[in-house]
């Protein structure tokens, strides 16, 4: 068992013993990241794959060793009486020429086989093994690319979940504010005292109504996000599940330049491991492919041997009975087979496979590090940006607790009022949402440099 498969394994035993019956499952984002890979079926899924793939480098490295080619079966043959000679005596001077009269039939058992081993095969089991292995390696390089997939989409889930649901309470306390202040107005308008104008109600149940469409929409983003939370960490759907962050806040940003950046996703990202593998994979299978065209030394031991009750068996060591007869000998032969043009043909078009994926590094060589500098960008957008919203959220409100002050004394239009709370809110969903979207461009720079975390 390795090290990681022991920690989530402890982790999953530790909550199932902490988490009373009846009590939502608390955990946090780490917690979240290490349920999800060690449900996530994908990565089952893919570990499997690889496990497939090993297996194809055991059978390159099995016909290296012994290899039976046998055949056995139960048949019949004529029967024949007597000697080799006229009218079935064993002696004499004439052989017989009733060869094709019949007789009767005979039982005939017949077992042909060999017994080789490859001697010298111009390097094809060297190289098709190399590319199987190579296989592997590729194969290993997609588990990981699922894994760091799997770890972003918990945290996207995780996060979106968070700003949902903070979206949602700012809201909800925002309806709050204002149907306490659309009942003054209405207080107000049924007194008729001249505080309140009818104007004034309208402006604020127009307000009223655009915010209960982003309450709406940030309740359904918290529950498809928490669901989504439920499945990726193989809770369940039907299961209650909470998490510990009280409220969303911006990671810490990256204490690495995006010159760093970029090398580690050069060197770490799984799919420029997949590319080298690939590449290897493929430089064997063009050299085996050549080899394919070479013949193959072996030795070993080859026989035969045919046994008819009903036909006498012949000793004479020029002269043998099909039907009745058998030998081995030990052998070390060649055995080509090739057709030269399907052979050429081949590795031509294991040389062009190998080309194209030369030409899809260097794509991939010149594109990654333009992806890694674009998540970094946005990534110091993002933080600056949220910084700026930050402030820009905290004038906005006490603008707005300002304007209520100011409509409950009579000194503040409503519409002044429903533009501020308007303000406010654009503001502060803003902010979530950008907090939001920085989270996530570090998670992208993690996943891009091939980082578990």
């Amino acid at each position: 068992m390795t090290r990681n498969t022991l920690t989530r394994t402890l982790l999953a035993a530790g909550m199932l013993l902490t988490a009373l019956p009846g009590e939502a499952e608390t955990i946090n984002l780490q917690q979240a990241v290490e349920m999800s890979l060690a449900a996530d079926p994908r990565i089952k899924e893919r570990e499997q794959v690889v496990e497939a793939a090993r297996s194809m480098v055991q059978e390159v490295q099995g016909n290296a060793g012994w290899r039976l080619n046998a055949n056995a079966f139960i048949g019949l043959a004529p029967q024949v009486e007597g000697g080799f000679y006229q009218g079935g005596s064993f002696s004499g001077t004439v052989p017989r020429t009733d060869g094709d009269e019949f007789h009767g039939l005979s039982d005939w058992t017949h077992l042909d086989f060999a017994l080789i081993k490859p001697l010298f095969t111009f390097g094809k089991i060297e190289h098709y093994g190399e590319a199987a292995q190579g296989n592997v390696d590729l194969k290993q390089g997609e588990l990981r690319q699922t894994r760091t997939n799997t770890v972003y989409d918990t945290k996207r889930a995780y996060f979106g979940y968070l700003t949902a649901r903070d979206t949602r309470v700012f809201l909800e306390d925002m309806q709050d504010r204002l149907n306490q202040s659309i009942g003054s107005v209405e207080r107000n308008l049924k007194k008729e005292n001249g505080e309140s104008k009818q104007s004034d109600l309208y402006a604020l149940q127009t307000a009223k109504g655009l915010l209960s469409k982003y309450v709406s929409q940030a309740r359904a983003v918290e529950k498809i996000s928490l669901d989504g939370l439920k499945v990726l960490t193989g809770v369940g759907l039907k299961e209650d599940l909470s998490v510990a962050d009280e409220r969303i806040a911006p990671v810490p940003f990256p204490q690495i330049d995006l010159a760093e950046f970029q090398a580690r996703a050069l060197q770490d990202r799984p799919e420029m491991q997949q590319l080298e593998a690939g590449l290897r994979a493929r430089r064997a299978l063009v050299a085996a492919k050549k080899a394919d065209r070479m013949p193959d030394v072996y030795a070993g031991v080859i026989g035969q041997f045919n046994f008819a009750s009903q036909r006498d068996r012949l000793d004479n060591p020029y002269i043998n009975d099909p039907f009745n007869w058998g030998g081995l000998t030990p052998v070390v032969g060649v055995k080509w087979d090739t057709i030269f043009g399907t052979a050429n043909a081949r590795v031509n078009q294991a040389q062009a496979e190998l080309e194209a994926l030369n030409h899809k590094k260097a794509f991939a060589v010149a594109g990654i590090p333009f992806e890694v500098g674009e998540a970094y960008i946005n990534a110091q957008a993002n933080f600056n940006a949220q910084h700026e919203l930050s402030e820009g959220a905290t004038a906005a409100r006490r603008w707005m607790v300002a304007s209520l002050a100011d409509l409950s004394a009579g000194l503040e239009s409503a519409d002044k009022v429903a533009d501020a709370i308007k303000s406010y809110v654009l503001v502060q969903t803003e902010y979530l949402r950008t907090v939001n979207d920085y989270n996530m461009n570090v998670a992208q720079l993690a996943r891009l440099t091939g980082e578990l975390k």
